[in-house]
């Protein structure tokens, strides 16, 4: 029979290889738990954690209310304040402002396609009803814009109030 040959010849390397396989592991689970578990730590990503605790248990649904009288705005005024973050540039495959050749194929769809698509989102575009301007002022900017691409649609009228 042949003598042991593994790496533990001695029985104070068997102890040391004891401790370190089993009882340097068991310390650094503690430490981690601890770390994990200490109340003293701020908010995730938060300067401030009394402003993130207060955005974390806010109320789900919020009411807005607005000046029904308000001034309406034109589609220019429209179209500088919401749209023109993409469409003045292309970004994400939007049709540049004034771009015939990308209007086109889009007028030919019809102001309805258009305006719908502005209301419920396209593509990359989110859905602009129920954002900071009225459904009418939606509808003056998407004419504003599409007139501007060669099509002719008449400026939209504002709904009698009920």
């Amino acid at each position: 029979m042949s003598e042991h040959s593994g790496p533990i010849k001695t029985p104070k390397q068997l102890l040391s290889a004891a401790f370190f396989a089993f009882v340097v592991p068991i310390f650094v689970i503690i430490g981690l738990v601890y770390s994990v578990t200490s109340g003293n730590k701020p908010a995730a990503g938060a300067v401030n954690p009394e402003k993130a605790l207060a955005e974390r248990i806010q109320k789900v649904g919020m009411v807005e209310i607005r000046d029904a009288n308000r001034e309406m705005k034109t589609g220019e005024q429209v179209f500088k304040a919401q749209c023109s973050a993409c469409h003045a540039t292309g970004a994400a495959g939007s049709p540049k402002f004034g771009d015939a050749a990308a209007w086109g194929p889009r007028i030919k769809t019809g102001f309805d396609a258009l305006l719908n698509s502005a209301m419920k989102g396209k593509n990359a575009m989110g859905a602009q009803s129920g954002g900071d301007f009225d459904d009418f002022e939606i509808a003056r900017a998407v004419v504003y814009m599409a007139n501007a691409g060669g099509a002719k649609f008449p400026e939209p009228t504002k709904p009698a109030a009920k």
